[in-house]
């Protein structure tokens, strides 16, 4: 440690070393700068340090010997001397400075490797911390002690570099002019140049050396994913030594005067030395304002248990019976009137449970308290009248009914609402028994609240055992700083304090907080023998040192140190008798005990002899402890743990150690397990449960054959600990604090200590740090949550993150899975001011915490995932083949109706083209309603008959005869709104033998955004003119869209809305029916632009199969609510009218915006039994119109007319949608059958639509698991893992469809995965692109299987992956029915890990983690996996969502997600047919184009 000339910080002047104190306290509550403080303490310090000029003194190191130095000498540690004017309950107890060396040490080796870490993307708005002095302070804090070798200075040298943060340069991209060479390349070679790829690529090369356990040699049985288990470590150290043998502590010993019961000494002192001072109370300043004597606590108590028995119900219905419970709630300032009320309650044989007082209603773990008093029968709680006052009240001023709590009657112990006892009266004091005596409440692990239950024989032997331990004689005067409710407190300063007429001075929390060397000035002054403390009080006392001139605490046998449990414990004693040695204290009055709710107190150092031996120390290896086993530090001595004995077994009690999981096994000598006590001094059980009792409170070792040894039952003491040389007792932590993380154990203690000795003090608000494990993916992970300061910066704390995670794995050798920071006082508080850990991970596990900063490290934690798949090479086609007709599974392949078989006498057969069609329908029916086109309020707005339809397209087509000047074969772009128009133009191309291309019109508001892809369409179609309305010909012309396009290269645009009148000669027909009719544009969900080309036979045998598959004629009415512009959308709009002859009502689906009932209530009022509908009109109605069912039956709404509402898609069928629209609205008459999905895609656009006759759509449960390696498992519904699947309609007549492996091109069995291939007469004819490449289009729409096909049919790639399935069913055939199931595009995979990886499986499990995630889309990038959400709910909760989809994709896909991005509802793009845009999405991400609320980057 730093030690300025001279010797030490004791060799400053007392005032400068109070400067000092006062600079270090501003600094630390954020008064001052860093930059301040530095200057300040430099000016005060450099009298003293002459000869280091411009040196920080702390950077000057000394060779420490190797005793732990005394703390006087450790001047940067000055944050000693603070005035406990603030400050943290939690942290004292892990001062060692021993520790932050070994943590400095530790940290200074990984400089040497440094990581660059990416610091995470966060939006400036987000999280502007709460202002200091808005927050309200804890309770009990002091100011956390600077725990750094090298003080908290900010100079360059001082601060190790070992995260290299990127520059601020980057942040903005690269600069415009700059060359290529300045960009980046990303694995791919694709150059990058934004912020965004820079961080991954740090993350990249971050992950480039992954803790993984070696691969084995190849991947064996790929079906099954096996996680790997990890294979204990061969070198790790085993425990040698023998068996233990149990330990005996000294006989209890036998004395004549000993009172039979609690209460007879207290009866005793009460009428026989009736003025001797049992308790004093010290006000807020730390004066004695009251004491209460034995005669006084006597009188009281007895009138208490009087009327507690008599006076609270009638004579003949007693409120109260012996042997009830009672609840206690006494502040903790109040000592005397919960003594009272203690003693009372002993006396009336009504069983007291003492509890902290509620301060709101939802206190942090106060339901399990209330879930405790309800076990326990409590309806009654005493309290104070002041206490009462206090507590929160209604509106009309009732005391709230607290969450969890069952309903109580408050009564009030003051002495003036008291009934003196009758002369005769006298209370029944019998001897001692297992008869319950009080019942002391206790937080387990998981948060819930046990009541161990202290029988009167227990609580009589207990004190005895401490009577005689600590050697206890009359009228001796203790000091008690611990609370008085509960442990040693009530133990010390309650129980034995009786037992023995000791004087008790009781000092609460509240004067330590204003004068933290109260208890040593009363020690002083009452000449007290023994004090009992926490390592906390300790050090708040060495903090006050200034004010210690002339306090002597010579008087003190025993100094009880009440956590020595805490392994950290002995650094707060040594720093402590170095301080105060000189005042008087001796080293053999400090004695450490431990103590646990069940075992009571487990050990106590006896007071020593002057001049002996002085206890001993053990400095053992951390990673000796993580196997259990007990092993001398010699190697490493940066991960080194020392530890102090706690003294020996108490008197009549006996010890063993015994494993801490499994059967109670008695453990080695070398070996650490829990320490069980056997004695009548521990609990008796744990109130109302006995199952958990039996495991506790009646434990009988087993040695290793696991026969029982003795038959004497033992107490757990949920302590972790071994006995050492001379049976001393050495507790190393709690099973409470156990992580058990890949078979070792690491104490959350030890981890929180490691955490403080990384320069906490600028980042960790008041020390303030809690350690858990969280179970992910089959093993322990530990995350950290700390406070952070609020003055504290970003880069402050992100550096302080990457060092604690470095400290850990170098210390602890494990890794921190997440790590995350909260704004100060955000965490939930134990009564006392602690962290409430069980609620912490709680809030964690809900998303509920609202870190402001969080580091999630699953890549170096996570070494059990199952080995990457390897694909097995050599097996060809034709084997597979063979194979799988050898298993007896039969080729994946389905067909819809033989059109050849179907009787069609339909007079339409006789046309082969649709101009043909229109013209002799305006001829034969000229005043036939073809469609219906409703405004938003559903009134028609346009209608046309087939004759005027046959006018309208006849003028159109003259127009571009005689304006456009166009030639036959000329492309056409049609420009319109949804509506006949549209229609009219397009039928009026034909007629004029020119190629329409129907495109989506550009939107007005919007116009950047949508007016490129009209552009790219036009150019990309090489269109001769545009048809159009006046207002898009106006905006296509506008200034608006000048910014966003060239509008001078459009070509003619001509618009249709005045027309001549004017004959056409003649109407166009095309040579041979395969000739082109028109093209189809849509942009696909991978962000691919494609044309395809339909061919006039296409058209034909497409609306023949939609007539034939859903019955269509010209009586029949459907309805259809789609975009018209491509696919099967556009087919039912503008074509199928025109061929069947039936009506079609045309609903334009953003009239839905304005109206949401418009489509429903158009299908009841026509009485529609067919209707079209796209995802997102169905996804707007469910939303909209969820909660409005009532009012659509108001409205007369009735769906039950409705037979087939189908759903156009070109995806997986979205079954939560459809079931929940079909549940929702089954109130109107809507049929569980009637929804259904149709299938197309790019080469074809209708595979399947399910229509009206047929067996209805089938549903399967699929194994996830076994998809992802391209095999079809069918599973029971409810399996874990399982995916629903429906199937996509019934497949069309004329079509037929094979499964077939992608890369092999063979087909496959029904039991697997593979590319739908698809052979029919309405497939398109190919693609249109201006390079008109012919490999591309060869592959995709004339393809053969690559063998088993004697026919060499010719086949069309859709581009998605499915499988067929022969289902019980019957089809309209007389068959079975083949059932097609369409499980996702093959273009929009994740290839990760060798599996196959569906998107939407991802983001399904993603979004149902929390409850503000709207929408979620992944994609890969470089092999990481990206994870964008949309959050819906406050900003601060942007990073509550990073750990939950890490964790759930990582439980259910075994994937680690690299990237998490949070931004605004809306940015995910999607097209118009509901599908989500992921490369768009992706593109604009590693531009950094999305303005995301938050990015973090998983190490």
């Amino acid at each position: 440690m730093a030690e300025p000339a001279g010797g030490g910080a004791c060799s400053l002047p007392r005032e400068i070393r109070e400067q000092l104190a006062e600079l270090e306290l501003e600094l630390s509550e954020g008064d001052i700068t860093q930059k301040g403080y530095e200057k300040k303490r430099a000016k005060l310090l450099a009298p003293y340090i002459p000869q280091t000029h411009g040196v920080d003194p702390a950077l000057q190191k000394e060779p420490r010997n190797q005793t732990p130095a005394p703390a006087a000498t450790s001047a940067p540690s000055s944050s000693k001397y603070h005035r406990a004017r603030s400050g943290g309950a939690r942290d004292e107890r892990y001062r060692s400075d021993i520790h932050t060396e070994a943590v400095q040490a530790a940290l200074a080796k990984h400089k040497e490797q440094k990581m660059a870490l990416p610091m995470p993307t966060k939006r400036r708005s987000t999280f502007v911390q709460s202002p200091a002095d808005a927050c309200t302070p804890p309770e009990n804090f002091s100011v956390p002690p600077d725990v750094t070798a090298t003080t908290s200075s900010s100079s360059s040298s001082a601060r190790p570099a070992t995260i290299n943060i990127p520059p601020s340069g980057i942040v903005k991209g690269t600069h415009k002019g700059s060359n290529r060479s300045s960009l980046m390349d990303t694995a791919d070679g694709v150059p990058v140049s934004s912020r965004v790829s820079t961080k991954i690529q740090q993350l990249l090369n971050t992950l480039k050396r992954p803790k993984r356990p070696p691969l084995k040699e190849f991947f064996v049985d790929d079906f099954e994913e096996i996680v790997e288990v990890p294979q204990p470590d061969p070198n790790q150290p085993k425990p040698e030594g023998r068996q233990m043998t149990p330990v005996k502590g000294e006989p209890l010993g036998v004395v004549c005067n000993w009172p039979p019961a609690l209460e007879a000494a207290l009866q005793r002192w009460g009428t026989t030395q009736a003025k001797c001072p049992c308790l004093t109370a010290l006000d807020v300043t730390g004066k004695p304002v009251y004491t209460l004597t034995y005669g006084k606590l006597w009188s009281r108590s007895l009138k208490l248990a009087y009327t507690l028995l008599n006076k609270l119900g009638t004579k003949n219905e007693p409120v109260l019976k012996p042997g009830d419970r009672v609840a206690l709630v006494f502040p903790n300032n109040d000592p005397v009137m919960f003594m009272v009320a203690f003693y009372g309650c002993l006396l009336a044989e009504v069983i007291p449970v003492p509890i902290e007082v509620p301060l709101t209603r939802k206190d942090a773990g106060g339901q399990q308290i209330g879930f405790l008093l309800g076990s326990c029968g409590i309806t009654l709680a005493l309290t104070t009248e002041v206490c009462l006052k206090g507590l929160p009240k209604t509106q009309n001023g009732e005391i709230v009914q607290f969450k969890g709590w069952p309903r109580l009657k408050w009564v009030v112990t003051d002495s003036k609402y008291l009934s003196k006892s009758p002369k005769d009266w006298q209370p029944n004091i019998s001897t001692a028994g297992t008869e319950p005596a009080y019942i002391e409440y206790k937080t387990s692990k998981e948060g819930s609240v046990m009541g161990v239950t202290v029988s009167r024989i227990a609580m009589l032997s207990h004190c005895q055992a401490l009577s005689q331990a600590c050697n206890y004689s009359e009228g001796e005067t203790i000091v008690n700083v611990l609370d008085f409710k509960k442990d040693a407190g009530l133990w010390h300063g309650m129980l034995t304090n009786v037992m023995n007429k000791l004087h008790t001075l009781s000092v609460p929390y509240s004067v330590m907080k204003t004068c933290p060397l109260s208890w040593v000035q009363r020690v002083h002054t009452h000449k007290a023998k023994v004090a009992l403390v926490k390592c906390r009080d300790l050090h708040w006392a060495m903090m006050a040192h200034r004010d210690q001139r002339d306090v002597s605490l010579s008087s003190l046998r025993m100094l009880i140190v009440t956590d020595g449990a805490n392994p950290w414990s002995v650094s707060s004693c040594d720093a402590f008798l170095s301080l105060f040695q000189s005042h008087g204290l001796k080293p053999e009055a400090i004695c450490p005990c431990a103590t646990s709710p069940e075992a009571m107190t487990v050990a106590i150092r006896r007071p020593g002899v002057p001049g002996a031996p002085l206890p001993g120390r053990a400095i053992l290896s951390m990673s000796g402890l993580s196997y259990g086993v007990i092993r001398v530090n010699t190697e490493d001595k940066n991960s080194a743990l020392t530890v102090q004995d706690v003294g020996h077994v108490m008197p009549g009690g006996m010890m063993c150690i015994v494993k801490p999981d499994g059967s109670p096994q008695l453990c080695k000598t070398d070996e650490i397990g829990e320490i069980c006590v056997s004695s009548r001094t521990g609990g008796m059980l744990y109130y109302g449960l006995t199952g958990v009792t039996k495991n506790t409170f009646e434990v009988i070792p087993v040695n290793l054959a696991g026969s029982p040894v003795g038959d004497v039952p033992f107490v757990r003491s949920g302590l972790l600990g071994f006995v050492g040389p001379g049976s001393l007792v050495f507790v190393v932590g709690k099973i409470d604090g156990l992580l058990t993380v890949s078979g070792r154990r690491h104490n959350a203690d030890d981890i929180v200590a490691t955490g403080l000795a990384v320069e906490s003090i600028k980042t960790v608000y008041r020390g303030r740090i809690a350690v858990f494990s969280v179970s992910v993916f089959y093993d322990e992970r530990i995350v950290v949550v700390a406070e952070q300061r609020p003055d504290a910066s970003e880069e402050d704390s992100f550096q302080w993150m990457s060092r604690v995670l470095q400290a850990i794995d170098s210390i602890h050798q494990v890794g921190v899975y997440c790590l995350a920071l909260v704004p100060a006082n955000s965490l939930p508080k134990t009564p006392l001011g602690g962290i409430h850990i069980s609620q912490t991970k709680q809030h964690f596990l809900e998303g509920s915490l609202h870190p402001c900063n969080i580091l999630m490290c699953p890549h170096t934690c996570v070494t059990n995932l199952p080995k990457p798949r390897q694909k097995q090479p050599g097996v060809g086609p034709a084997s597979v083949m063979v194979g799988n007709l050898v298993a007896g599974k039969r080729i994946a392949q389905a067909a819809g109706r033989d059109l050849g078989q179907i009787e069609d006498n339909d007079l339409v057969r006789k046309h082969q083209f649709l101009t043909e069609v229109l013209q002799w329908r305006a001829q034969a029916t000229p005043d036939h309603m073809l469609f219906l086109l409703l405004n938003a309020k559903g009134t028609p707005v346009c209608t046309a008959t087939c004759l005027q339809l046959h006018k309208r397209a006849e003028r159109i087509a003259s127009v571009l005869y005689d304006k456009g000047h166009l030639n036959a074969g000329d492309n056409v772009v049609l420009l319109y709104p949804p509506g006949i128009e549209l229609i009219a133009a397009f039928h009026g191309c034909l007629y004029a033998g020119c190629i329409p291309v129907t495109v989506r019109p550009p939107h007005a508001q919007n116009l950047t955004a949508t007016l490129p892809t009209v552009r790219m369409i036009v150019d990309v179609s090489k269109a001769a003119c545009i048809l159009t309305t006046q207002t898009l010909m106006r905006l296509l012309k506008s200034r608006e869209a000048a910014a966003a396009v060239d509008v001078k290269t459009w070509p003619t645009i001509i618009d249709t809305d005045d027309l001549p009148r004017k004959r056409l000669p003649q109407i166009y027909k095309p040579p041979t029916p395969e000739m082109l009719a028109y093209l189809d544009f849509s942009v696909s969900t991978t962000g691919m632009l494609t044309g395809v080309k339909m061919s006039h036979s296409a058209v034909n045998a497409l609306c023949r199969a939609i007539k034939l598959q859903c019955e269509l004629y010209s009586s029949r009415q459907i309805a259809i609510c789609l975009d018209p512009y491509c696919g099967l959308g556009f087919t039912l709009w503008c074509l199928c009218s025109v061929y069947s002859g039936h009506q079609s009502i045309l609903i334009p689906p953003m009239e839905l915006e304005s109206n949401l009932f418009l489509w429903l209530s158009t299908v009841s009022q026509y009485k529609i039994r067919d209707t079209f509908c796209s995802y997102s009109v169905m996804e707007l109605c469910t939303k909209g119109l969820g909660n409005q069912v009532e009012v659509l039956k108001a409205r007369g709404t009735n769906l039950s007319c409705v037979r087939t509402c189908v759903v156009v898609a070109e995806e997986r069928p979205r079954i939560s949608l459809t079931q929940s629209f079909s549940k929702l609205f089954k109130d109107i008459g809507l049929s569980s059958r009637a929804v259904s999905t149709t299938f197309g895609s790019r080469v074809n656009v209708a595979i399947c639509l399910q229509g009206t006759s047929g067996p209805d759509p089938t549903t399967v449960y699929v194994d996830l698991k076994s998809l992802r390696h391209d095999r079809v498992r069918l599973v029971e519904r409810g399996a874990p893992q399982s995916l629903l699947l429906s199937e996509s309609g019934k497949i069309l007549p004329g079509v037929k469809v094979i499964i077939v492996n992608p890369e092999t091109k063979g087909p496959v069995g029904d039991s697997h995965l593979g590319e739908i291939w698809v052979n029919s007469p309405h497939t398109a004819s190919g693609y249109y692109t201006i390079y008109d490449n012919e490999s591309l289009q060869a592959d995709h729409f004339n393809t053969r299987l690559s063998f088993g096909d004697a026919a060499q049919t010719l086949w069309a790639r859709t581009g998605y992956l499915g499988f067929v399935r022969r289902t019980e069913l019957t089809a309209a055939s007389g068959d079975r029915h083949d059932a097609l199931y369409v499980v996702g595009a093959l273009d929009e995979t994740l290839e990760l890990r060798g599996l196959r990886y569906h998107p939407i499986d991802i983001e399904t499990s993603v979004s149902r983690t929390h409850r503000s995630i709207a929408e979620c889309a992944v994609f890969t990038w470089t092999n990481l996996l990206v994870v964008v959400v949309e959050l819906c709910g406050c900003e601060q909760e942007a990073l509550d969502l990073v750990p939950l989809v890490t964790n759930v994709v990582l439980e259910e896909h075994y994937l680690i997600v690299g990237v998490v991005v949070v931004v605004d509802p809306g940015v995910i793009p999607i097209n118009s047919r509901g599908e989500k845009q992921r490369m768009h999405l992706r593109d604009s991400f590693l531009a950094d184009q999305l303005d995301p609320i938050y990015v973090a980057y998983n190490m």
